[in-house]
């Protein structure tokens, strides 16, 4: 079975990604949402270089309630892929992809192992849809309007049909939505 790319992210109301300073205090982190779930389905974490240094700080975070303790455990044991136009090497043990994005993600994709979780940032998200990369898009719609901050998608140059594939509603108003190219 071939590993599929999922975009899973958290997106607000109005489709921003972060608040204007970068801030995500608006996402919802229930258990019932079965992120842990999720995290054991994959292996891989393919991040923008911005978004796996947040990701590390907050992975290496000796403090922090216990839900940011459980979450950081889960991903601490994940392959890490990280692309970037200016850096060669960033930890041991992460792969940094600098160009041939489409050549060497599919040779990634070939390789054994369970799903890849495309984590972002927008910038990154936009080249996978460009390059036709994304197989499901699994986004969690969050009950709050931020009004202006950073969208999920920018710089995107052409149509992307999608069909909905699984809906769920969680009591904290959160919905996801789970689609794939149509």
């Amino acid at each position: 079975m071939t590993r599929k790319i999922i975009l899973d992210l958290a997106v607000t109301l109005d489709g921003f990604i972060e608040g204007k300073n970068g801030e995500i205090d608006w996402c919802i982190m229930d258990e019932e949402m079965g992120f842990a779930d999720f995290v054991n389905r994959i292996d891989t974490i393919l991040y923008g270089r911005k978004s796996y240094e947040l990701w590390r700080t907050f992975d290496s975070e000796a403090e922090g309630s216990d839900a940011d303790q459980a979450i950081g455990d889960l991903i601490r044991g994940k392959e890490k892929v990280v692309f970037s136009r200016t850096k060669r090497a960033i930890d041991d043990g992460v792969l940094v992809i600098n160009d041939r994005v489409r050549e060497q993600v599919e040779h990634i994709k070939a390789q054994p192992g369970r799903d890849l979780w495309l984590y972002g940032g927008a910038s990154l998200i936009s080249t996978f849809i460009e390059l036709e990369l994304i197989d499901e898009y699994r986004l969690s719609v969050h009950p709050v309007v931020l009004g202006e901050g950073k969208p999920l998608f920018v710089d995107v140059k052409k149509r992307l049909n999608l069909k909905l594939i699984e809906t769920k509603t969680f009591g904290s108003g959160v919905v996801q939505l789970v689609y794939r190219s149509a």
